[in-house]
């Protein structure tokens, strides 16, 4: 359905005095053309009363002519004698200072080595433009001024070029450079730009796009493949057999009866499957490139007769085919200039009774259908309107270029940030415009050109049908055609109001509709117009009113003001359109609290707004005024939301008897809950009530006060980033309840609801006043997270925080009255990370009861350093603070050293400074492959000492125990081979003879 209203989106409009009745007329670049016969007069419209600019005459009777606003060109089609011509007129403005002169050449001839005599004159130049074919229609590439030729069997593509004779004169002329030859379609009506092709039969539309394949690139199927020239005739048969397929017969196979073909829409890649083919024939001078161009099938859509229209068959033909491109003003003019694509790129077509507009840009689709009072007759599409004419009436309907545009250059537009009208919005007339036997439309920039031809004597029984047609919505103007008009043709050249005045307009009528019912959907439709209309102008700059960025925040505001009173399924659009009209949530509060109705309550947009606001902490902090009004609002609508609005930091002015008087009486309701004791606890330590405070908290156990946290993190912290800053509440927990405080930051951690390093700036605000470089109470946040992640990187970024803290703290050995929330052995038996400490570090180190606090951390570093976790290779930098000049360094450099590999380096350091560890060391650390390590480097070592160090008791000792494991692991003789030449047989005797009894028991 399409909605009529009654703006006015012309502002005014000026007949063209015209010598003779005009035969044709296009318009572009600032002037009007009007064909005569072979007579060519052009206007020009940007001036009052469109002063006639020049006129000339043309080579033959013209049967149809384009402007192209690149290169500023008329091309045409002329008869002469039953036989078509194709002339492109160029540098036309010269006649305008009667420049009689003009010259006739041949396309291309200036290009090919012909040259001037002389200095270059000032001419309108005539190309001829040969074709093989009768040209049957044409296009121009509104951004390079190149053309497209349409003949019964090809397309013909002539590229602009430009010749410069001097600095003040250049020379335009035309290439061919491309033929394609087109099999399964004559086209009626053609359009070019930017690559795109589109063809119209009278019910038929092929849109494809001439696409520049990389070389070495693999055909994916979506670029048709080029037929050689013995494929042509199979496809054809092909096509007759698609025919057959889709339910047409030939007139000649079925001579009593003519089946027509069905409705049929085929999107993308889809349409190659239409049964037209194209040979592509490069004729350029690059001949080389046409290896590399191929054709992409963008969209096939055909028609049946419809017969419930009011229109017969022959009738029934399809009109007005147009490629329209949109740039915004992210691609500069100079980028545009040198080939970049639009932003956007539409097709229109238009059957007599229903209108179609397409996207082709990456996903081709349907934007909007538009459905015609009466028959039409033509049509034109802009960036902001489609301009209809039928028998008696101009129509202007809104269009979806901007809101398409809007989506390509944002992606992320519809979120609760930004908001667009949606692009299935249905379109609408704003205006109905009647005048007397319309024959044409063009456009051209902010003017709209009619041709009317009608009989005079006949007015009143033309303008009879046109009154019963027309929808009782539909403003009827008088015609302003002059009634002294001697003859029954006019031309007029419309002028349409600025976009501000227009969004003004359309505002003034939506509010006709709010006062009737304030909840209507044609004001919210109307607004959405009012919006698309500025967004337009923006995305163009179209329009330079100053206040057009101004007019577009207040119309977010208008459509934000609907939405937050709708209760149906988009009222959620009153966010994003409240965030982009700049206003501030008091100046919201204060339009809503205006509007309210109190017997219907508050909308459900304007409190979903106001929740959103308030929860992701985009709020300016309110005055107490209205904070107190915000908690009124909330304990009326939504009083279950009282406990989060009150933790917000926006509402820290809020008066808290006033607030604790709101939560008082949700209590009492029944409706208690974790999070309303904790907000009735923070409340209460902000005024100095420790009595309430205490009664609060004493009400549910820790753990479950860890998941009202989880319910409202405000509770504990303000703000995100680096901005982070802990409550009165935290800091009360800060001194009473810090494992509380810790498990809530690790519950609000594991949810996702902060961030590692948000939570690391909020334990160091909360312990700014302590001089540790890492408070403690951030190594218990550390320590606990490292039990309760499963995250293989948190955990790695974990342990490497907590060795770096625990090495700094051996290294200063200044913690004095500094107590952990966990030991060590609350570590190992809680976390997978913390191992059970070797013996043989407990050798070095031994553990007694009552640990101080510097041994706590020695014992954490080494139990990470036991477990299974820790990479070592990552803290190896970090160890370079500890010596290792006593045992406390020793464990931890032996350790590393150890899980590195490094067992030869670190028997070396144990027999150097601890002996008596060497053989737990061995017997823990030397299995598997690294057994052999016993006789290889443990047994000669100690050889060696015993010689150096006499008899040391530890070393023998050591030696006797390692004697016994080597002769259980090597056979007599080499255990013979290994012992020194200088040894004492008696020591080694009873060792011999256990590895002989045991070689001969085996």
């Amino acid at each position: 359905m399409v909605h009529v209203y009654n703006c006015h989106p012309f502002a005014s409009q000026h007949i063209v005095s015209t010598e003779q009745e005009p035969g044709l007329v296009c318009c572009g670049g600032g002037a009007l053309f009007v064909v005569c016969g072979c007579r060519i007069e052009a206007y020009d419209v940007r001036q009052d009363g469109c002063p006639l600019i020049c006129r000339f005459s043309s080579v033959s009777s013209v049967r149809s002519i384009r402007h192209s606003g690149a290169g500023d060109y008329l091309v045409t089609i002329e008869e002469k004698n039953g036989a078509m011509y194709l002339r492109a007129y160029t540098n036309w403005r010269y006649q305008a200072v009667e420049k009689t002169r003009v010259g006739v050449r041949l396309l291309g001839h200036l290009l090919r080595g012909a040259s001037f005599r002389g200095a270059p004159k000032e001419q309108m130049e005539i190309i001829e433009i040969p074709l093989f074919e009768p040209p049957l229609c044409m296009a121009c590439c509104p951004l390079t001024g190149d053309l497209l030729v349409g003949c019964a069997k090809s397309l013909v593509v002539f590229s602009l070029k430009h010749q410069k004779l001097s600095e003040q004169l250049s020379l335009l002329d035309f290439e061919r450079v491309l033929i394609l030859h087109v099999q399964g379609l004559s086209p009626s009506q053609v359009a070019f730009c930017a690559g795109f092709v589109a063809l119209q039969t009278e019910l038929e539309v092929l849109v494809v796009k001439l696409t520049q394949q990389q070389k070495n690139t693999p055909d994916t199927g979506h670029h048709h493949v080029l037929l050689p020239d013995d494929i042509i005739t199979d496809a054809a048969s092909d096509e007759d057999a698609e025919m057959k397929k889709d339910g047409f017969s030939p007139l000649h196979e079925q001579e009593d009866f003519f089946m027509f073909p069905k409705h049929q829409e085929m999107l993308g890649s889809e349409a190659q499957d239409c049964g037209t083919s194209f040979l592509l024939e490069w004729t350029g001078i690059e001949v080389e490139r046409s290896e590399d161009m191929s054709i992409c099938y963008v969209l096939y859509r055909r028609f049946a007769p419809d017969f419930f229209q009011g229109c017969s068959v022959e009738e029934t033909h399809l009109h007005s085919l147009q490629l329209h491109p949109m740039f915004t003003v992210t691609q500069e003019e100079s980028i545009i200039s040198k080939g970049e694509e639009p932003t956007c790129m539409f097709v229109f077509f238009s059957l007599p009774n229903t209108g179609y507009m397409y996207s082709l840009k990456d996903s081709v689709e349907l934007v909007s259908t538009y459905q015609y009072p009466e028959k039409t007759h033509q049509a034109v599409l802009s960036n902001q309107f489609l301009y209809v004419i039928t028998r008696n009436a101009l129509q202007c309907f809104t269009v979806r270029c901007s809101a398409v545009a809007a989506r390509v250059n944002d992606p992320y537009i519809d979120t609760t940030m930004k908001a667009c009208p949606p692009i299935t919005m249905e379109v609408c007339a704003l205006r109905i415009q009647l005048f007397i036997g319309l024959k044409a439309v063009c456009h051209d920039g902010n003017h709209i050109v009619l041709l009317t031809a009608a009989d005079v004597d006949n007015r009143e029984d033309v303008e009879r049908p046109a009154r019963k047609n027309t929808s009782r919505k539909t403003s009827v103007c008088k015609s302003t055609e002059p009634t002294d008009s001697g003859h029954g043709w006019n031309l007029y050249v419309i002028t349409c109001v600025s976009t501000l005045q227009l969004y003004q307009e359309i505002v003034e009528y939506s509010k006709r509709y709010e006062q009737s019912s304030p909840l209507s959907q044609s004001c919210v439709h109307l607004l959405s117009e009012a919006h698309l209309l500025l967004r337009s102008a923006l995305l163009t700059q179209q329009d330079y009113e100053p206040h057009l960025q101004q007019a577009f925040q207040e119309s977010c505001a208008h459509l934000a003001d609907c939405f937050s009173r709708l209760d149906k399924k988009d009222c959620h659009l009153a966010l994003p359109y409240y965030n982009i009209s700049g206003l501030s949530v008091t100046d919201v509060v204060q339009r809503n609290m205006a509007m309210c109705n109190f017997s219907s309550g508050y909308g459900r947009g304007f409190l979903f707004y106001l929740k959103h606001s308030l929860y992701e902490g985009t709020v300016e902090e309110l005055n107490e005024g209205m904070a107190n009004k915000v908690l009124e609002i909330f304990s009326v609508a939504e009083p279950t939301e009282l406990p989060h609005v009150v933790s917000n930091p926006s509402m820290l002015r809020a008066n808290p008897d006033c607030a604790m008087t709101h939560l008082r009486q949700l209590d009492i309701s029944g409706t208690s809950s974790i999070t309303l004791s904790l907000s009735i606890a923070s409340l209460a330590l902000r005024k100095g009530d420790l009595h309430t405070y205490r009664q609060q908290m004493d009400r549910h156990a820790e753990m479950l006060q860890v998941y009202g946290f989880l319910e409202e993190p405000k509770l504990l912290l303000h703000g995100r980033g680096k901005a982070v800053v802990p409550t009165v509440l935290a800091q009360h927990l800060r001194d009473t309840q810090e494992g509380l405080l810790v498990a809530a930051v690790v519950a609000l951690h594991e949810n996702r609801q902060i961030r590692l390093e948000e939570a690391d700036f909020f334990f160091q605000e909360l312990c700014k006043d302590e001089i540790q470089r890492a408070p403690q109470l951030l190594l218990d946040f550390w320590e606990a997270l490292l039990v309760a992640s499963a995250n293989e990187s948190i955990i790695q970024e974990l342990l490497f925080h907590l060795v770096s803290v625990y090495i700094d703290r051996l290294t200063c050995r200044d913690l004095s009255g500094v107590k952990a929330l966990k030991t060590a052995d609350d570590l190992i038996n809680s976390c997978c990370h913390y191992g059970m400490l070797y013996p043989w570090v407990s050798i070095l180190t031994p553990v007694q009861f009552g640990i101080a606090h510097d041994q706590q951390d020695l014992h954490k570093l080494q139990s990470l350093l036991c477990g299974p976790t820790l990479e070592v290779s990552s803290i190896l930098p970090l160890l370079e603070k500890l010596s290792d000049r006593d045992n406390t360094g020793l464990s931890v450099h032996v350790l590393c050293a150890t899980k590195l590999g490094q067992h030869e380096g670190s028997i070396n350091k144990l027999l150097e400074r601890c002996p008596q560890a060497i053989i737990s060391y061995a017997k823990h650390e030397l299995q598997n492959e690294k057994l052999c390590l016993w006789w290889q480097k443990l047994f000669p070592e100690l050889c060696e000492r015993i010689r150096r160090t006499g008899n040391d008791t530890t070393i023998l000792s050591a030696l006797r125990d390692v004697l016994a494991v080597v002769a259980i692991e090597l056979n007599p003789l080499e255990f013979l081979d290994l012992l020194p030449d200088d040894g004492t047989a008696q020591f080694f005797l009873p060792h011999l003879l256990e590895c002989s009894q045991r070689n001969l028991l085996m």
